[in-house]
């Protein structure tokens, strides 16, 4: 009897506690998903960091690292081996004037390249965006002149503008448009503090070249880059963004 009585109490406690589960508020995912509400769509400043952070990831996974630790710098600095032609031909025109020093220099190894933060800002009619893409790389310089490696650190922005078009079958697209360097934007630091005034010179002359020719150098690489990321970018993100665009609505971007 006493094992019966004590049934009934336990399978009324369970079904008391059964209705205090029931009764407590899905978390907030589950009661939209229940409820089938549509989830809102981001803010113009979501897509902005969407965008930066989608852009950052893919010219990474496209090898960018590896472009600009690999650009064909010390050829250009070294005008033997007769006459290049294309852009490195171009390129070793600019540097004729500073030959004999420069000639000091026995290698140049690109180490340490780096994809710094994107910034994003609008156009004033709102039709357009453009991406700075800010790049960094140590030069590490072997010169009979310092006994030892110069290390410079070099810093320069690439600035794509970027589009919405639509083609032929009404698809929206994000395309590249004008992809520039800052001419004279160059940051070229000595890493190893100061130096004698031979190196120095030396420094001075190789300052003045990289201003010349790195630039367009890793234009020439980075570019073409920045359009393929475009083509690959998550269709709903490309949408939301054209849309604004197209429109010329507002961007709303922190800076």
């Amino acid at each position: 009897m006493f094992q019966i009585g004590g049934l009934i109490v336990f399978c009324g406690l369970l079904a008391q506690t059964t209705a205090l589960l029931n009764a407590q508020p899905l978390p907030l995912d589950q009661t939209l998903l229940l409820e089938g509400t549509p989830a809102q769509d981001p803010s113009p400043t979501d897509l902005a960091g969407s965008l930066t952070d989608a852009l950052s990831n893919g010219l990474l996974s496209e090898g960018l690292l590896g472009i600009l630790e690999n650009l064909p710098l010390l050829n250009i600095l070294k005008t033997g081996g007769g006459t290049s032609a294309g852009l490195l031909g171009g390129l070793l025109g600019k540097v004729t004037s500073v030959v004999p020093l420069l000639n000091n220099i026995i290698d140049v190894k690109i180490t340490n390249p780096q994809l710094l933060e994107l910034g994003l800002v609008q156009s004033p009619d709102g039709h357009r965006l453009y991406a700075t893409i800010p790049l960094g790389i140590t030069l590490n310089v072997n010169t009979p002149l310092a006994g030892h490696l110069l290390k410079l650190a070099v810093k320069l922005n690439i600035t794509a503008e970027i589009l919405a078009v639509k083609n032929e079958q009404g698809k929206i697209h994000l395309v590249l448009g004008d992809c520039t360097h800052s001419p004279g934007r160059l940051q070229i630091s000595l890493l190893n503090g100061l130096a004698p005034l031979p190196v120095q010179s030396l420094v001075n002359s190789l300052s003045s070249v990289l201003n010349d020719v790195l630039p367009e150098l890793v234009q020439a690489e980075v570019c073409p880059l920045v359009n393929e990321v475009l083509s690959q970018l998550d269709v709903t993100l490309v949408h939301s963004i054209a849309d604004l665009l197209i429109h010329g609505l507002e961007f709303v971007i922190e800076v």
